[in-house]
């Protein structure tokens, strides 16, 4: 009589539910935890944990510093640099922009930073959205007179900014551009103070861009994703969405998030 599938996996389940959970308490603390602790915290028979850990140390998983304590192995840092260097932020952020252009029907664009200007890598549009689409992925545009390239901006330093404000001269491609640094300077602050930034119209007329920054797993700016629309038909309700948009790509990339 052969055995129901179901019921003979279902062991195998337990230890590997088992198994995450003593990972995420060895996780928890920095320091070695002892066996005595982690089966208080994890409700499980000493033996249970003590024969489970044996098997995660055996690999390497766990290590044991000295008798009768854990901490997080080795191998869970060689895994972890090896997923971080196959992802991608243009890979992590395609299905999510596309995403939100479906909600908003307005262009979604990914950018990051390449010296004094930002490039732009990916970019989620239809003709429907009303308005043409002047930048091709591929191109380029100044810091200062870009939401995303505020974004990196409000992440420099004073002196880098005054750096970049000497480099480039602050030169302005419409009556709106940003010139002045005291100017530029008050305009990253508000950046700063609201997690966000805008373009008002500063790099083309009739166009308008709100930005919100994609970080990675050691809370580094690593790209920006933003909102391009016509001046008159910016949303304001479309930034929680955009915010929303650019956590989800961020914790794909190992940034933490808030519960």
């Amino acid at each position: 009589m052969k055995k129901d599938p179901a019921l003979t996996s279902t062991p195998t389940i337990q230890v590997i539910e088992r198994m995450f959970t003593l990972i995420d308490v060895l996780a928890s603390r920095e320091e070695a935890i002892s066996l005595k602790e982690i089966s208080q915290k994890t409700g499980l028979h000493p033996s249970t944990a003590h024969r489970i850990l044996n098997d995660l140390a055996s690999g390497r998983f766990v290590d044991r510093p000295e008798a009768g304590s854990y901490r997080l192995g080795i191998r869970l840092l060689e895994l972890g640099n090896l997923v971080k260097g196959r992802l991608n932020v243009r890979d992590a952020a395609l299905t999510p922009m596309r995403e939100l252009h479906k909600l908003i029907q307005q262009p979604v664009n990914l950018s990051m930073r390449q010296g004094d200007e930002i490039v732009y890598i990916e970019r989620a549009y239809s003709e429907r959205s009303g308005m043409q689409v002047v930048r091709a992925i591929g191109g380029r545009a100044p810091l200062h007179l870009t939401s995303v390239g505020k974004l990196f901006l409000a992440a420099d330093d004073p002196l880098r900014v005054r750096s970049y404000a000497a480099r480039t001269g602050l030169s302005g491609q419409t009556r709106n551009s940003i010139t002045q640094l005291q100017v530029l300077e008050r305009e990253l602050t508000r950046v700063k103070q609201s997690g966000f930034a805008r373009d008002n119209e500063e790099l083309e007329l009739g166009v308008r861009c709100i930005a919100a920054g994609i970080y990675d797993d050691q809370g580094k700016l690593l790209a920006g994703l933003s909102i391009s629309a016509p001046a008159d038909r910016l949303d304001e309700s479309w930034l929680p969405k955009l915010q929303e948009t650019a956590r989800a790509i961020s914790s794909t990339l190992g940034y933490p998030i808030a519960p």
